[in-house]
């Protein structure tokens, strides 16, 4: 199927060729009949890439804060790196679309094959939208009017806010597509409305809804036309739907306001608002969040996880829902705001318009009707790479240097795999055949970039390929341990990013799965990303400390930072929290250091403080080895961003060694050793990636023993339990 990306670097818009999407549980999978632009978003999006640096620099200041802030942990060369491959991503396109559904995901029961429905899925042949950004097109809607429902949701959003009366008078300031809707709706309330631009056409549409319009243009004053539109007593409230960074338009808004008026904002302006403008009137000002409630809510959006009716009115489903009745009983006008069609082929015009600043308001772009040979084309999961047929080849070596030569499959492309593994695979030469992703888009970036034979959503089909003998596992954490025993059952070798898994009960299966196939004469191999063992600096450690017999202390603390509570590694049934999901990496890497395992830990965490927010991310851990050593963990999410990440202390033999973000390690009091500093942060994914490819070479022992990964795993869980029940010390 294909689909409309831009390039963050330089803008430009095209239409490729991706793998079909997966319904996956709790979403719909849509075959597109029809799809809008939107004018303001797209073509801004357009003019960011095109932009040069220094502008987007300009315009994203918060970029350049976090740019400068990984400089002074990660380092300039990682810094640049990462810049350089965040221009290379390749944004999808588009977000209101109209088309019929083709499967529903597991837990799907309210849409079924065959319904219309509009949802907020790109513009794309086929697209996976999750079940609450998704309504049924009530009979008489057309797909392409239907198509509009996105849109017009964003204008009954700031309508609902601002709450308007019968016989009250408003003012829509900027007349593009979601002013228009938000002046139907307006009088469709009873209400009286004045629209403000600078285009005649659009001014003219707004006059025959039945508006009064204001042209600035022409240097009609529009405080002075609100004054006398409401008989001279301001009006009730002002949308603000432009788009521009000037101050003026909510500026203008407050003027004409009465008092306690009401300003909603649903474009984008400046806002360095004047005290002396809202302060006499008393007015008040909202800006408005897309569609409604629930929009960036992943209990909502992602979970599929409805408000209550009789608590939330109106969500943003709910508000798609509305907007197609309006439409059906005809109360919204699409057809007088459609200025161009093109069929989805030739959608790149359509873009050609916005650059060139032409006027246009609903640009519809049209999908080929619906057939069986057509479906079935859209339906095509595996895609074939012409890069990847000479990119990835592996490098030649001999037969005394190896066995087997890796074959892999990837699954997962999220921003950890881009940046830190695939590049670590490219670097080993290995034959990169398979790279798999839910949506597809993400996958097909990944083998364009990195040289994959193939691009799919197909899990199980890579899987069963007799070709691949490695797979990698790099999706969310509540995939890992399922991902692992299917490609274990399928004789692969596996690496799997932490953590293998993220309860007792998943753990078991991975243990069971790996006993049954080594009690059959099997061996594969299954390493965890353990990676910070293998950095440069914990080698040369490990080589400092090694030749010392008595009981190390170590002490390991990790400046977290900060994550929303309601980011998925926060939440237990999918990411597991953060210290079975991350704190992984620091137990394993105690475990490595002191060489002996663990048989006990001391737990002290934060309680739980009212207002205090998520407190499991705030905790301190013991490890007592068999050995006599001990290490320390603090996993604090409380810091300070300056200071760094994550620090490891060693106390020994009278010396001690202390490591800073993984670019500087100092001796202190440590014969023979005074420094070791590094241009670049190296947490040792590299070597870890390389290590694991040799053990499959070799067909020797992984890197980690299954016990050791089975050992810190269990570990994680004994601490978190620790914390939830208040034990100060709990047995491993």
């Amino acid at each position: 199927m294909k689909q409309i990306f831009h390039t963050l670097g330089n803008g430009e818009i095209s239409i490729s060729e991706f793998p079909a999407p997966v319904a996956g549980r709790g979403r719909l999978l849509i075959r597109s009949n029809a799809s809008v632009v939107s004018a303001g978003t797209e073509r801004s999006m357009v003019e960011f890439g095109k932009a040069g640096l220094i502008e987007k620099a300009r315009q994203r200041p918060e970029k350049v804060l976090r740019t400068l802030e990984k400089v002074r942990t990660d380092g300039v060369l990682a810094t640049v790196a990462a810049v350089r491959d965040k221009l290379e991503d390749r944004i999808i396109m588009g977000y209101s679309n109209a088309g019929v559904v083709v499967e529903v995901g597991a837990g799907v029961d309210d849409f079924s094959p065959g319904d219309r429905v509009v949802s907020n899925g790109p513009h794309a042949e086929l697209v996976c939208v999750p079940r609450n950004l998704c309504a049924r097109i009530p009979e008489g809607v057309s797909d392409e009017a239907a198509g509009f429902t996105v849109l017009g949701a964003v204008a009954v959003q700031g309508i609902r806010l601002v709450q308007p009366t019968i016989g009250e008078c408003f003012v829509v300031i900027g007349l593009g597509l979601i002013g228009l809707f938000t002046v139907q709706v307006l009088l469709a309330n009873g209400c009286r409305v004045m629209g403000v631009d600078r285009d005649p056409e659009r001014l003219d549409l707004a006059r025959r809804f039945g508006a009064m319009g204001v042209d600035i243009s022409k240097n009609e004053d529009p405080v002075r036309a609100a004054l006398s539109f409401s008989d001279g007593r301001g009006v009730d409230g002002v949308l603000v739907t432009a788009h521009t960074t000037s101050n003026e338009p909510i500026h203008q808004a407050a003027m004409m306001c009465r008092k306690r008026g009401r300003i909603v904002l649903v474009g984008q302006t400046g806002l360095h608002l004047s005290r002396d403008d809202f302060y006499e009137k008393e007015l008040t000002f909202q800006v408005s969040c897309s569609y409604g409630p629930g929009r960036y809510d992943p209990f909502f959006e992602q979970q599929g996880h409805d408000y209550p009716f009789g608590f939330v009115r109106w969500t943003e489903q709910r508000n798609f829902e509305a907007v197609l009745s309006l439409i059906r009983d005809g109360k919204i006008d699409v057809e007088p705001i459609i200025t161009h069609r093109f069929p989805f082929e030739r959608a790149l015009e359509a873009y050609e318009i916005l650059e060139r600043g032409e006027s246009s308001l609903g640009i519809v772009l049209q999908y080929p009707s619906e057939d069986e040979q057509t479906t079935e084309r859209l339906l095509i999961r595996t895609v074939s790479t012409r890069a990847g047929r000479t990119a990835s080849r592996p490098q030649k070596v001999s037969s005394a240097q190896t066995r087997i030569s890796p074959v892999v499959g990837v699954i997962g492309t999220g921003d950890h795999a881009v940046g830190v593994i695939l590049p670590a695979l490219r670097k080993n030469k290995v034959r990169l055949k398979t790279v798999a992703s839910q949506g597809g888009f993400t996958a097909s970036r990944a083998a364009r970039k990195f040289g994959f034979e193939q691009t799919t959503t197909d899990v199980q089909g890579l899987m069963s390929d007799p070709e691949i003998n490695t797979v990698f596992v790099l999706t969310r954490h509540d995939t890992h341990a399922s991902y692992v025993n299917e490609a274990l059952r399928a004789g692969k070798h596996v690496f799997v990013e932490k953590p293998l898994a993220i309860n007792p009960g998943e753990l078991a299966e991975v243990e069971e799965v790996y006993s049954s196939l080594i009690a059959a004469g099997t061996s594969p191999l299954l390493m965890v990303g353990f990676n910070r063992r293998f950095s440069p600096h914990i080698v040369k450690i490990k080589e400092l400390i090694d030749p010392l017999v008595e009981p190390k202390s170590f002490i390991m603390t990790v400046n977290a930072g900060e994550i929303p509570s309601d980011h998925w590694t926060q939440d237990p049934e999918i990411g597991g929290g953060r210290i079975i999901g991350e704190a992984c990496h620091f137990v394993d890497l105690l475990r490595y250091l002191a060489g002996s395992a663990v048989v006990s830990a001391n737990v002290t965490s934060m309680g739980m403080v009212p207002g205090g927010g998520v407190t499991h991310d705030k905790m301190t851990f013991t490890l007592s080895f068999s050995d006599g050593s001990f290490g320390t963990i603090h996993y604090l999410a409380n810091g300070h961003k300056s200071f760094p990440k994550e620090r490891l202390e060693v106390f020994c033999a009278g010396g001690i060694l202390q490591l800073d973000n993984f670019r500087t390690l100092v001796g202190y009091g440590w014969p023979g050793f005074k420094s070791m500093r590094l241009w670049r942060q190296d947490k040792g994914h590299l070597p870890c990636v390389t290590g694991f490819l040799d053990s499959v070479r070799q067909e020797k022992p992984a890197a980690v023993t299954f016990e050791e990964l089975v050992e810190v795993t269990r570990v994680t869980f004994s601490v978190v339990d620790a914390a939830a029940g208040g034990l100060p010390q709990v047995g491993v």
